[in-house]
């Protein structure tokens, strides 16, 4: 089966932002998703072209077009955010975003109404029905075909960084789980999700979704969710690790991590470099490891089996990349990271809140929503 890529040009940039709709009053989830897409579509429009349905009908999903810098997507998402708030601000909807809701039931949500979903549901049943999780996708532009592959498999080295750094969804239906990102282990129980296999030739990849068709597994190659994928229609790599993240300081700092990352190994091909790889194993517990620890996951570095602590190697992995950010101007989005180590990923403050208010799971989502307001994170979660 021919897979045409479609090269973009180099190193631009897009996101994905999946926002939950909730009740103002209770902060439960709300259904009103179907009501929101209508009212922001255009006049003589069937759809919005980046205020999107997702899965479920208390999920709203904010795109970006095709961006040359990391300011460009925050302004872009800034505005579909501002647009979403027009309609959802006067029906007493408030939005926030995590990996996971704290407490609301997945039972009592609602399937949107689409072809696609009704199979997904159809196939999953119980796991499909649990999806009560939200993330934040980057796509970043790929000038050549023959990078995709090599990218992809040194970006997976990365992974737990990106995990550990987006981790936020600690609670599921009112328990607190003991992980980070309990999203990141939910997610991967569907069919063709999880951690892509590490394929050497183009031709491989070709043979397996090849493979998927032919078995019925997949109707389309979207269906294939990976953590990390080709996205050949783009023309670009998909980060799709990260949990869903509350502000758009978090969005834009983990997109300009993907970006420079993304840049550094085009370059390093460039030059003629071989990428570092792992394999699959450490790359299995790695993910593991940050989904359940987050920030204090001590990570596998090599193929050796040397081992660090995630948010030591993300300095040292910034300071390298600072070069790398102001040749794509987004050295301000960059230094976000650390703001994020700095201050604790979404799970640690998430914890603070819960513990400063008696374990009440309510306080938890005003925080949420607080931070989506204000754009950028609350103070530190000691």
């Amino acid at each position: 089966m021919r897979i045409d890529f479609h090269p973009s040009r180099r190193s631009t940039v897009g996101a994905e932002w999946e926002l939950a709709l909730i009740e103002a009053d209770t902060g439960e989830l709300a259904s009103v998703a179907e009501r929101i897409v209508t009212d922001v579509c255009p006049a003589g429009s069937p759809a919005h072209p980046k205020i999107k349905h997702e899965l479920l009908l208390n999920t709203v999903e904010v795109t970006t077009g095709v961006c040359s810098t990391v300011g460009e997507v925050r302004a872009d998402l800034a505005d579909s955010v501002e647009l979403v708030r027009s309609v959802t601000d006067p029906l007493g909807i408030e939005l926030f975003c995590a990996g996971a809701h704290p407490f609301s039931s997945w039972t009592r949500q609602k399937v949107t109404n689409k072809e696609r979903y009704a199979k997904l549901i159809d196939r999953t049943q119980w796991w499909g029905r649990q999806m009560l999780i939200y993330g934040v996708h980057v796509h970043v532009g790929i000038d050549h075909r023959g990078k995709v592959l090599p990218i992809l498999d040194a970006l997976l080295n990365h992974a737990p960084h990106l995990q550990a750094l987006s981790a936020s969804s600690p609670y599921w239906a009112g328990e607190d789980t003991g992980y980070a990102s309990n999203r990141a282990l939910m997610f991967q129980q569907l069919p063709t999700a999880g951690l892509p296999f590490q394929f050497r030739h183009w031709s491989e990849l070709e043979s397996y979704v090849a493979d998927m068709f032919v078995t019925g597994v997949i109707d389309h190659f979207s269906e294939i969710r990976w953590d990390i994928r080709p996205a050949p229609h783009f023309g670009t790599i998909e980060n799709r690790v990260c949990d869903g993240l509350p502000t758009l300081a978090e969005v834009s700092a983990v997109t300009a991590l993907t970006q420079c990352l993304v840049e550094d190994l085009s370059t390093r091909l460039d030059a003629g470099e071989r990428l570092p790889t792992l394999p699959p194993w450490h790359v299995q517990e790695n993910k593991w490891r940050a989904a359940r620890y987050g920030m204090d996951a001590i990570v596998i570095t090599d193929a050796a089996g040397n081992e660090r602590l995630v948010t030591e190697d993300l300095a040292d992995l910034l300071e390298r990349l600072e070069p790398v950010a102001k040749q794509l101007d987004c050295v301000t989005e960059l230094r976000g990271v650390a703001e994020i180590l700095d201050r604790g990923a979404s799970y640690q403050r998430q914890r603070a809140v819960a513990l400063a208010n008696g374990g009440n799971l309510g306080a938890v989502v005003n925080a949420l929503v607080a931070e989506l307001r204000a754009g950028s994170p609350s103070g530190p979660a000691g």
